[in-house]
């Protein structure tokens, strides 16, 4: 049964996703941009509608009272796809960093360059900051936008031992404005690379934001303990349902490290 639903919402994630952008592209492309991130958030929404429905994954996301007015940094941990899309709703003016081979898929990349997302050649890394940082801060001057960048870069597991980048210190120090980190445990049920998605109740926290105007280590050091703590929280949490997830060998370490005990299958 879990295989049969596992294969049922992959296919109508995906389906839904081209039926959506086939349907809504006259809606899409004659409105005012403003006016067509209804699209995608109601893509997301949906999405998450399918997750619940189908899968039997809920997506529970607490602390939307810590996201400040105007502009901000979203800084969510990465491990699944399901922290790709489930944030923007909660944004008035979402704005990502991507890879620019992605613009070049139509459609898709049709819809990223109508919300005038940051594509980026990240062949040379210090040149591929510095126009990050230069687009970040004339799209923020323009209109208030919030930032979203996973500090870790590419997914990782949960229970990882954290791998934060510099680039998260750059923008911060460079942008001026608020980070708010983001905790969560999604990659148990909606793991990277893999097909099975497990049911449960998915559960984030925006975190209170981190002033600007802190030193650079300062403001590592902050927002990775804060993240990291939020994350160890959820995790011992995910772990003492009464059907928990299958825990891979990185939670099982670190659950094993906090002196929780592990009642999930491994």
């Amino acid at each position: 049964m879990l295989y049969i639903r596992s294969l049922a919402f992959n296919l109508a994630f995906y389906l839904s996703l081209i039926v959506q952008m086939i349907f809504w592209t006259p809606f899409y492309f004659l409105s005012p941009r403003h006016r067509a991130w209804f699209v995608p958030k109601f893509w997301s929404r949906s999405s998450m509608w399918l997750y619940d429905k189908i899968a039997d994954t809920r997506s529970e996301i607490s602390g939307v009272e810590n996201l400040p007015e105007g502009s901000f940094i979203l800084a969510p941990k990465h491990q699944s796809f399901w922290d790709a899309i489930a944030f923007f709703p909660y944004l008035d003016d979402a704005l990502y960093i991507l890879k620019r081979e992605l613009t070049w898929i139509p459609f898709f990349g049709w819809y990223i360059m109508k919300m005038r997302m940051i594509p980026v050649d990240r062949g040379n890394r210090s040149r591929a900051l510095k126009a990050v940082v230069a687009a970040t801060k004339a799209e923020m001057a323009r209109n208030p936008r919030q930032l979203i960048i996973y500090p870790e870069g590419t997914r990782r597991p949960p229970g990882a031992e954290p791998s934060y980048k510099y680039g998260i210190v750059e923008l911060y120090t460079q942008l001026g404005v608020p980070v708010v980190p983001v905790a969560h445990v999604a990659g148990l049920y909606w793991p990277r690379r893999q097909f099975m998605r497990y049911p449960g109740t998915i559960k984030a926290r925006f975190l209170p934001p981190i002033p600007p105007g802190l030193d650079k280590e300062e403001f590592m050091q902050r927002l990775i303990g804060e993240t990291e703590t939020a994350c160890d929280e959820l995790l011992v949490e995910a772990s003492r349902t009464a059907n928990p997830p299958p825990m891979p060998p990185t939670a099982v370490k670190r659950l094993a490290e906090l002196g929780a005990t592990k009642t999930a299958k491994d």
